[in-house]
């Protein structure tokens, strides 16, 4: 069976090395096509590439020549133009095709970029590459960008980030920490809006201040204003529709990413908020074209195939995607598909910064006071930067948000993923962050990495058989190896058991 994957990202990496074994045993043949040159790099983790915190080295997510022995025949730098799906064929930028059986898409999410006076963008419409911009403008999503940002970080020059979402707040305060003068630009009166309630929004503005990020809220973005550099215009100022200038060295765009559907669109695939695929990641206009990762839209044929609206979207967090690839390639090599996917772990999202401790999960956590707020538990203490707010339905977590509080949130995220319930007494996980506490509130079954869904035990486990950096924990289980949000974790917790071992 000749499968072909497009896209070689974190999700299409995981995808083709879970094919491995069967490539091995001549099963299967698999080429891959992947749009940007070179080896194959984690895009979540490149802010800290350019803040210094981690090595070009350490982004690498595959090894060519290990994939090329195995057989995996990898197309670098090449762009998939279109699909002929009567030849069953991937026509390449070049004029080249590349026959399939079963095509996997994994193109991935691009870089919203706002419609802006004066922001230029040159569209590649079909090389599967983000835009490049105005010069001085960049939306932090490749390489490329983060070399841009290390020149201006290495100067301590100013940073400003439009949007004030999970990654525009990662981004700034990392500049803060490395030495810049990063300015947080948002359209509405708080950061995360979709993950925080009134109350933690508060507290999280707060810590980001101290951190040494200047946030400026309701920031409608209508211009920039650009300077003479190099012979070209260059990025000097961002306008707010009020007139407010907001003045710097580079401006970094956040505003959120969308799925790459167009090859699928082209190719005659529906779409919605991304390639619309069935329980089994078919897509639901040619079951021979699946779809994995940011650009997967799962939904039920059945029930919406004549809805204009499809609920839903692409989960957007590398987890999601990684189970997905598994499931996919496990289907593949089986020859058939086993039960239906089914994403059984809930999101949850971490706040990945030294000064901020977030995590939240589910709905956002309704005011406790407003009517028909249903069970709401909070507490706050604004002063320390704490808060924990709770929503639940007959005891069972809807939602929650903590800040402050590492063990109180690990505690609810165990909660949430398992559908657990809560203690009637909820002040008792207040008490799980008390000075005295001794141990952690869930032991080895606490959730560690997200991403790869590894356990405080299992990381345990790993340092006990001899793993003593982060890098060889997460060569031997995977963890840190995403979002690198649990890297510091996993780190506390080598010294801890050193400590107890010396």
């Amino acid at each position: 069976m000749r499968v072909v994957l497009v896209g070689f990202g974190p999700v299409g990496v995981r995808f083709a090395e879970e094919l491995l074994p069967a490539i091995d045993e001549g099963s299967l043949s698999l080429t891959v096509i992947g749009a940007e040159p070179g080896t194959p790099y984690n895009r979540i983790m490149i802010a800290e590439y350019a803040t210094g915190e981690v090595s070009r080295e350490s982004l690498e997510i595959a090894d060519l020549d290990h994939l090329a022995a195995r057989g995996v025949r990898v197309l670098s730098g090449r762009s998939a133009a279109r699909i002929d799906r009567g030849a069953r064929e991937v026509v390449l930028g070049d004029g080249g095709r590349v026959p399939y059986d079963q095509l996997v898409l994994a193109t991935g999410a691009e870089a919203t970029v706002p419609a802006i006076n004066g922001l230029e963008r040159r569209d590649p419409t079909r090389d599967g590459l983000d835009p490049e911009l105005t010069g001085g403008v960049i939306a932090m999503r490749s390489i490329g960008d983060a070399e841009r940002a290390r020149t201006v970080v290495a100067s301590g020059g100013r940073i400003a980030v439009l949007g004030a979402g999970v990654l525009g707040l990662e981004t700034a305060l990392l500049f803060a920490d490395a030495g810049a003068r990063p300015r947080l630009a948002h359209v509405g009166p708080a950061p995360m809006p979709r993950q925080l309630d009134r109350g933690s929004a508060h507290v999280v503005t707060a810590l980001i201040d101290r951190a040494g990020v200047d946030i400026v809220a309701n920031v409608r973005a209508e211009a920039i204003i650009t300077r003479e550099s190099g012979g070209g215009r260059a990025f000097h100022a961002l306008v707010s529709s009020d007139g407010r200038r907001i003045e710097a060295d580079l401006l970094v765009l956040s505003c959120g990413v969308r799925p790459r559907t167009r090859l699928a669109s082209d190719a005659g695939l529906r779409t919605s908020r991304g390639i619309l695929v069935d329980d089994r990641l078919r897509s639901w206009s040619d079951p021979r074209i699946r779809a994995i990762g940011d650009v997967a839209h799962v939904a039920d044929p059945r029930r919406y195939a004549h809805e204009r609206e499809v609920p839903g979207g692409p989960a957007g967090l590398v987890g999601a995607g990684w189970r997905q690839a598994e499931w996919l390639a496990g289907a593949l090599i089986a020859g058939e598909d086993p039960s239906p996917f089914a994403e059984d772990s809930p999101g949850i999202v971490l706040l990945k910064s030294r000064h901020v401790d977030l995590v939240q999960g589910g709905e956002i956590v309704p005011d406790p006071f407003a009517p028909g707020s249903g069970e709401v538990a909070s507490w706050a203490d604004p002063r320390h930067g704490t808060y924990v707010a709770m929503s639940t339905t007959n005891g069972v977590l809807d939602g929650f948000v903590a800040v402050g509080m590492p063990r109180a949130a690990a505690e609810l995220s165990l909660l949430f993923q398992r559908r657990g319930e809560l203690p009637s007494d909820r002040s008792l996980l207040l008490r799980l962050d008390a000075a005295e506490q001794p141990v952690r509130a869930t032991g080895r079954d606490e959730t560690v990495c997200i991403c790869n869904a590894v356990t405080a035990g299992g990381i345990e486990d790993a340092v006990s058989d001899g793993c003593d950096t982060v890098d060889a924990v997460g060569c031997a289980t995977r963890a840190g190896t995403g979002c690198g949000g649990c890297r510091a974790r996993i780190a506390e917790m080598i010294d801890e058991w050193q400590g107890q071992h010396v």
